[in-house]
């Protein structure tokens, strides 16, 4: 025993040290968990006691209820913005201000080179340049309200310069916050309209096509056969793929839905009003939820976050909401360039000088880049960014966005109208971007009204970019007001939109060519004719609705081809969809088989022929798969079909890839498999892709949820199964009562990461669990701001 006991001693002594130094990493992960618990706890805005501030003429109460929601009441319109600026500033003043450097071009300032290409593109187009130039279309008074707003957000700012207690955001890219000003607020308001979308992609696009592959191969993926043949340049003349390829696209699913009901259908008798735009999803929300009270208003609802007012919402006579109209307001024009004068372009046999402007970028650990911008006559040369697009053409951009404009004023005026008449009077001013909006009041009307300036071509159809060079193509002004698409009161009891078809055939104007998948609109539509006695409840139910009908049109019939063509393990894959329910539900296989098969049926056809980089210029592409598949499958199968072996072929190929990629996943037996295992929903902060911020910004991090980018639940998904795009503000209101609604905010009112109402509706926005704001009676913390020198 002698010669064993020493060498069992030293392993007795190593494992007590041992257990001794986990206990000290224990102490100490513990130790700093709990000094960033306390630090982070620090930062938290003061929600409740009494604050005094400079420029306040009359005490403001300011009552956050149970989600997190400030109820601001003032006894005048100064106090009221200027409160509102405040209040927004303590939740959200890293989002404003990373909002405003996204849409002004200044984001490599403070996060480096890697954003540069970012930065020029937004610089190109211009977006706080026109914000500039809008200012001065406002009146008085709302020059006045956006003073009121940037006032607020500057004193807030002024009172954390004081204490130090800046968002961790701020420390963590070891930057302050330049003032606020009324610009800001107005440049944000442009990039909304940016992100809503245009249609330039989809002319750069078809210009690729016309290009690259035959004439009836590159018509097969047009919206419509033109009528007649357009204008084509020479094939040596643009590099569509290389000269977009670091242009930044609007999310392709940049929609939403909206209807209102009248009371002939309603249990209550008065109307119900129901929408949910659909935007990115993310940590914080593009929306914050405000209630606003004065003498001349009192107004509840959402509104981005850096501007002030209600966009979207209700006061205690009317309701309204909006979903994206997607009209062609861009065009895109080729320009010729002088062969001696790199800065001149040719219009009607002259040449004609550009703008040039200088637009600095200041580069953090970089030096300052000096960018120039060229606009012409028709705007800004987007493609000159990226790099030259050909030897004597570039692609000028002509917008509705980068004229002057005064959708604030416009906002501000809704917030306070009573009827129809003067909500529609209101419109006047919301130019851009176009939206479809829908509207309730308690005098029982019920209408709807696509709204903003659409322009009307000399000549041409949106379809192509055309000759910059001639005056044939010039836009000669806008539809009248007057003859927007409207409705009201009509026999149905109900209007509902989804990004669809908004007009007949027989409608005068041009609006678009390309229009959203149906299948929202067919399934809303499907629910409320069917339905008497509706309520507020049955209008959660609807925007919570997951089934799908682009799977009721084709999964039977592709089963159907394949069926007895598949290896014999695969065929239970086919016998699951066709059992399917059409419902995406999160705990089924046949929603994950059949959403990843039709990706995988566009990638098949399109991804071997066409690069990556222009493909992403595809704005309509699952519009376009789904009528190549109608086709193919009525017995004309399409150049498309054709070229890739034909439909059966086409199918198999992308089955078998969707069966591979699903087993790699998620086993090998068809009966393990879900679709909330893949569809996961994350609200991502935009710092949380640094790692391990990760696990501070998105702390909640993924759960299963249903829905597709199809269902009325729309729920679209990246290529790694992430939901970051959806109904980013569900709201609902029974007209019978207009001192509540309810909303649904995800994931949650604060951007302040120890907020309680940081995440706090994360799961219940996959849930469909809504809570309940009120115009009077409200509950909660309350916070009075006062006057400075006040006792």
């Amino acid at each position: 025993m002698e010669a064993v006991l020493p060498q069992i001693k030293p392993k007795r002594k190593w494992k007590k040290r041992a257990l001794w130094i986990g206990a000290i990493l224990v102490f100490l992960l513990l130790a700093v968990w709990l000094a960033g618990t306390i630090y982070l706890n620090r930062l938290l805005p003061q929600t409740e006691g009494e604050i005094s501030l400079p420029g306040l003429t009359e005490r403001v109460t300011v009552t956050r209820d149970a989600s997190g929601v400030p109820h601001i009441k003032a006894n005048n319109e100064h106090d009221l913005y200027l409160a509102q600026g405040y209040i927004q500033a303590q939740d959200r003043l890293f989002q404003m201000d990373l909002s405003r450097r996204q849409a002004s071009g200044q984001l490599s300032e403070v996060i480096g080179d890697k954003v540069l290409n970012n930065d020029k593109f937004f610089l190109t187009l211009g977006l706080r340049r026109a914000a500039e130039a809008s200012y001065d279309q406002y009146t008085d008074s709302g020059k006045a309200t956006l003073d009121y707003f940037a006032e607020g957000v500057n004193l807030y700012m002024e009172q954390v310069r004081e204490n130090g207690k800046w968002p961790i955001e701020f420390t963590l890219l070891s930057y302050e916050p330049e003032p606020w000003t009324p610009v800001d607020s107005l440049t944000i308001g442009k990039y909304m309209a940016f992100d809503l979308g245009g249609n330039w992609e989809s002319q750069a696009f078809r210009q690729y096509l016309l290009e690259n592959f035959p004439e009836d191969k590159a018509y097969d993926l047009f919206p419509d056969y033109p009528k007649g043949s357009p204008y084509i340049i020479g094939k040596e003349s643009l590099d569509i793929d290389k000269s977009f390829a670091n242009a930044v696209i609007p999310h392709e699913y940049n929609g939403s839905n909206n209807w209102v009901v009248s009371g002939s259908k309603t249990k209550s008798g008065k109307p119900l009003l129901a929408d949910d735009p659909h935007l990115g999803l993310a940590t914080p929300s593009v929306w914050y939820q405000m209630h606003l009270e004065n003498p001349n208003v009192n107004v509840s609802g959402v509104i981005f976050a850096g501007v002030p007012g209600i966009i979207l919402g209700h006061n205690e006579t009317i309701a309204w909401g909006v979903t994206n109209t997607g009209p062609d307001v861009q065009d895109l024009y080729i320009e010729k360039r002088n062969p001696a004068n790199a800065a001149e372009f040719s219009y009607q046999d002259k040449w004609e000088a550009a703008e040039i402007i200088k637009e600095p970028i200041k580069v953090k650990d970089g030096k300052t880049i000096d960018y120039e911008v060229m606009v012409t006559r028709h705007g800004p040369v987007i493609s000159e960014f990226a790099g030259k697009s050909g030897k004597d053409t570039v692609l000028a951009l002509r917008w509705t966005a980068l004229d002057p404009s005064a959708e604030l004023e416009a906002i501000l005026n809704m917030n306070k109208a009573g009827n129809w008449a003067e909500f529609e009077q209101a419109l006047l001013k919301f130019e851009t971007p176009a939206q479809n909006f829908v509207f309730a009041s308690s005098d029982g009307t019920i209408a709807y009204k696509a709204n903003g300036s659409i322009p009307i071509r000399k000549k041409g159809d949106s379809l192509l970019p055309v000759p910059g060079w001639t005056d044939e193509y010039e836009w000669t002004g806008f539809i009248p007001f007057d003859e927007l698409p409207k409705v009201v009161n009509p026999a149905e009891g109900f209007i509902s939109t989804a990004n669809n078809k908004v007009i007949s055939d027989e409608y005068p104007y041009h609006i678009s060519n390309d229009w959203a998948q149906p299948y929202r609109q067919m399934r809303i539509q499907e629910v409320l004719q069917t339905n008497n006695k509706l309520t507020a409840k049955d209008m959660q139910n609807l925007q919570m609705d997951k089934k799908n009908l682009q799977g009721k049109e084709f999964a039977p019939q592709l089963v159907q081809v394949l069926n007895g063509s598949v290896k014999k393990e695969d065929q239970q894959v086919l016998d699951i969809l066709d059992k399917w329910d059409f419902i995406d539900s999160e705990d089924q296989a046949a929603p994950l088989v059949f959403n990843l098969w039709m990706q995988n049926i566009a990638e098949v056809l399109f991804v071997k022929q066409i690069p990556e980089e222009t493909l992403a210029l595809f704005q309509g592409k699952r519009q376009a798969v789904d009528e190549l598949l109608r086709r193919a499958l009525g017995g004309n199968e399409g150049p498309w079909m054709k070229d890739n072996g034909g439909l059966e072929k086409v199918l198999s190929e992308s089955f078998q890839k969707t069966v591979t990629n699903i087993k790699e996943m998620q086993g090998s037996d068809p009966a393990d498999w879900q679709w909330g295992d893949y569809h996961q929903l994350s609200f991502s902060h935009p710092l949380s892709s640094v790692s391990p911020l990760n696990y501070l910004f998105n702390k909640e991090g993924s759960i299963p949820v249903g829905g597709s980018n199809v269902t009325v639940q729309a729920a679209a998904f990246k290529s790694d199964g992430i939901v970051n795009h959806g109904g980013s503000w569900r709201f609902v209101i029974d007209i019978e009562n207009m001192k509540q609604a309810y909303h649904l905010v995800g994931p949650g009112q604060s951007g302040n990461v120890k907020s309680k109402w940081y995440h706090d509706q994360m799961t219940s926005w996959a849930k469909g669990k809504y809570h309940v704001t009120q115009l009077e009676k409200v509950n909660g913390k309350v916070l009075t701001l006062t006057p400075a020198g006040e006792d």
